[in-house]
């Protein structure tokens, strides 16, 4: 289809909500006609210029029950089963450098997804180099060629500018979706609002 709506999906790999969104926003974008722009970024440095040493569900436990439970029963009506990571938040910085590096090619979604999956449902570690090349694979891609690719000067530049890009733009968290007028929604829960808008904008 042509000249689709487009929609911005900001999410962050060490996100537990952004994996959900991940896993079910290419259905309902295409069911509502819209493409999706996949737009991988740190939170690190957004939640440090707020003053947060880490992520606002370990800083606040109530909260952090929550999310998780929040996260469980949201999943389980997709037919997914959550796994909590021994470690959380996860770094998520060769992560996000890695699928900036595979933008033009194609396949920053399939390995986005597959990261998600070895994270939160597997409960795997992304930082581990051995499961950033297994979501490679999957996604088409080869680890040969693609780690020095993510290790470049413009590819790190890349990550920056988009996390710089997303303060600008207010977002605070993820996931975030940004619809081509500029409205932006926060949290998977608004994720068919944000299409709807995307589409109609209303």
């Amino acid at each position: 289809m042509p000249n689709r709506p487009v929609l911005d999906f900001w999410y962050e790999f060490a996100s537990t909500y952004s994996c959900l969104s991940a896993l079910r926003i290419e259905e309902l974008a295409e069911a509502a006609g819209v493409e999706v722009r996949w737009r991988p970024f740190l939170l690190g440095p957004i939640f440090a210029a707020q003053g947060w040493a880490t992520s606002p569900f370990n800083l606040y436990p109530n909260k952090g029950r929550y999310m998780w439970r929040d996260t469980a029963r949201r999943a389980a009506r997709n037919g997914l089963t959550i796994v909590r990571p021994e470690t959380f938040p996860q770094n998520s910085l060769v992560a996000a450098r890695l699928a900036l590096a595979g933008r033009e090619a194609g396949w920053l979604p399939t390995f986005s997804k597959a990261l998600f999956r070895a994270q939160f449902c597997e409960g795997r570690n992304i930082a581990e180099e051995a499961v950033l090349n297994a979501a490679l694979r999957a996604a088409g891609a080869d680890p040969v060629s693609v780690f020095p690719a993510s290790r470049s000067e413009e590819v790190k530049g890349r990550l920056k500018a988009e996390t710089e890009l997303a303060k600008s733009l207010g977002i605070f968290g993820a996931p975030t979706f940004v619809t081509g007028d500029g409205e932006l929604f926060w949290g998977d829960d608004r994720l068919e609002e944000a299409l709807a808008w995307a589409k109609d904008g209303r």
